[in-house]
């Protein structure tokens, strides 16, 4: 695919250095942009790369799939939204994440 900016470059992941939600939080101020809307973020940056592991680089809009909430009061509620989504989508590659995460009541 053809990025608008190189994944691994400053824009991307800094060199294959950050993954994720890392390279997703690089995009927020978090004194200006919250409350945050989901729409509006994956519209500025839908097709911006974001690196998942050190093979596979998907854009900003797949990683956003499956994100119901369509508003995030903080950065607590977007990572965990995002946590929930990627590893419903197979976009999580930490081994044994799922041991550290408790169902969504």
């Amino acid at each position: 695919m053809d990025w608008p900016h190189d994944p691994d470059g400053e824009q991307g992941s800094e060199g294959r250095r950050k993954y994720g939600h890392a390279i997703i939080a690089k995009k927020i101020d978090e004194e200006e942009d919250f409350p945050l809307s989901r729409d509006e973020f994956v519209a500025e940056y839908g097709d911006d790369p974001v690196r998942i592991d050190y093979e596979r680089v998907v854009s900003l809009r797949e990683v956003f799939e499956g994100v119901e909430e369509e508003e995030f009061a903080d950065f607590v509620e977007l990572h965990q939204a995002l946590g929930r989504a990627m590893r419903a989508n197979d976009l999580w590659f930490y081994e044994g994440a799922d041991e550290f995460v408790r169902e969504r009541a």
